[in-house]
């Protein structure tokens, strides 16, 4: 390979890097969906009733937590509340295109995704066992 070969691979690279999107941050939550809702078709009248059954004074946000030194938690906010509760810790390793989840004392796998999208606003995972299981979060930090 040439010497101008190398250096527009290096370009290319950096260029891609660059652009790669972190997980590092806090995100909320937006839609999940289990094998069952993600196979069964939804009637406009469904559709509906879902989207008015959604709205209510006492809301609750899941959030999920990733540090950039491999570390995490995630848990339930509720409106007027500083604090999550049911907040859980946990390690975290990505590799290429697959999140694990490990337990933070022991190490132990506790839960595999394969992310679909990751961009500054949306992460979009699935279990890595079941394509069916999808989650999709917005980042808010």
């Amino acid at each position: 390979m040439s010497m101008q070969s190398w250096i527009l691979a290096g370009i290319v690279m950096t260029g891609w890097q660059s652009q790669a999107q972190s997980i590092v941050g806090t995100w909320q939550l937006a839609d999940e969906k289990t094998c069952f809702q993600t196979e069964m078709k939804e009637s406009d009248t469904e559709k509906e009733l879902t989207k008015n059954m959604g709205s209510s004074r006492n809301g609750v946000a899941r959030t999920i937590h990733f540090g950039k030194n491999g570390s995490g938690e995630e848990g339930v906010f509720s409106t007027g509340q500083k604090k999550g509760s049911d907040m859980n810790s946990f390690k975290y390793k990505i590799n290429e295109k697959e999140l694990v989840l490990l337990d933070g004392k022991s190490g132990i796998i506790t839960q595999q995704y394969v992310i679909d999208e990751l961009s500054a606003a949306t992460l979009k995972i699935h279990n890595a066992r079941k394509d069916c299981e999808v989650k999709t979060f917005s980042r808010i930090k």
